[in-house]
This record gives C-alpha cells, structure tokens and sequence, in this order.
C-alpha cells in the first residue's frame, strides 16, 4: 500500500475496479445477515454483521461470501492468523465512540489488539457532514481521515480510533477487517469460521 504524509495509516485510492466496488455494495445491503450490529456499544446506531475466521478458513469464507474474496486478496497480511471482518454501515445519528479493537475477546479473553486494521470505503454520500475517522495514540491525535469511496486505509490494530457522527442522509459503507497475529495456542478457541449476526449466529 501507499504510505501517506501521516505515518499513523496508510491510505490507497482507486483501490479497486469501480464495478467491483458497486457489485461489493449490492452483495452487501442484500445479505441476510446485514442488520442491525452484533458490536459494542462503542458503534451507536450502526448496521452490519461479522465473520470470523482463521486463515486456514479463508476457503469457507470464500464460498460463503465470495464478494469478499477481491478486498480479501489484497487487505490480508501474510504474517496475520485470525481476522475478524466486517461490513460496517452508518446513517445520519450514527457513529463510533474511541476503543482499540478487541474484537476476538470473546473468544480468547487475554487476545491483544490486532496487528492492524484494514478499512475499504464502499460508499460515502455526497458532501457528507462528519463520519471521519479518528486515529489517536493514548491522549495524542495523530490524523483525522475524511473517507473517501474507493479508498483502503490501512492503520495499527493499537491505536484508539473513532468515527465522528454522521449529520447528513446516506449510507457511509465500509468492510474493515481486523488482523491479528495469534500463536497456535492463541488461536485454539479462535472459529475457523464462524458469522455473528442479529439475525442470526451461525458457526459452519
């Protein structure tokens, strides 16, 4: 990926074919499991579901959703074991308070945050107010990023992040996928593949 001017992230643009990123935002918004979040209640008023999975999973996750596999392809870091990923919507109310991702404490409790955290931007509404991200280290602010469609951020799994609130109608989309570096034993209570979802939850 491209290094950006703010060392905290780095940021690509045009990431992906146009056609795929509008095929990525209908599979998306048709899905079943796409509702209301299973996430903490850090993510206030915001719509999505998760899958997770360790990397001798990906195949499951490809035949399950293969509309994933093209962002997959390019986010996954090689050195990473366990990923949680996840289609994040918000609307106008919504937004993200400050946390450090943890999101596979459910199933190993001791879990450190992931080794970094890879956001693509399906759809952003035109002239959005508010909906930036937020990327701090402990009391220091070290970039606020106004998304942009079609662009993968990609930051450190430490870092506090947010999402200020969203003040305008549309739909902000993102798939954000969190990638952990976990030893064999970290990862024995790790799924190989497992959907959390308010619709339902289901481990294949």
């Amino acid at each position: 990926m491209t290094t950006t001017p703010k060392a905290a992230y780095q940021e690509k643009r045009n990431a992906f074919d146009p056609r795929y990123l509008g095929s990525l935002r209908r599979q998306i918004a048709a899905c079943p499991y796409f509702t209301a979040n299973t996430l903490n209640r850090d993510f206030v008023a915001t719509r999505g579901f998760s899958v997770v999975f360790r990397r001798e999973g990906r195949a499951r996750v490809d035949a399950a959703f293969p509309f994933f596999k093209t962002y997959l392809d390019a986010a996954i870091a090689a050195d990473c074991t366990a990923f949680y990923l996840n289609p994040l919507s918000l609307g106008r109310g919504s937004r993200v308070d400050p946390h450090i991702d943890r999101s596979l404490q459910s199933y190993y409790a001791r879990v450190d945050p992931p080794l970094v955290v890879t956001v693509l931007y399906v759809e952003v509404p035109v002239g959005m107010v508010g909906g930036e991200l937020v990327l701090s280290n402990g009391r220091r602010r070290l970039a606020t990023i106004a998304p942009t469609a079609n662009t993968l951020v990609s930051f450190g799994g430490h870092l506090t992040h947010s999402i200020h609130r969203v003040d305008t109608e549309g739909q902000r989309l993102s798939l954000v996928c969190e990638q952990y570096a976990l030893t064999d034993s970290e990862l024995v209570g790790i799924p190989e593949f497992a959907i959390e979802s308010r619709a339902r939850r289901v481990d294949r």
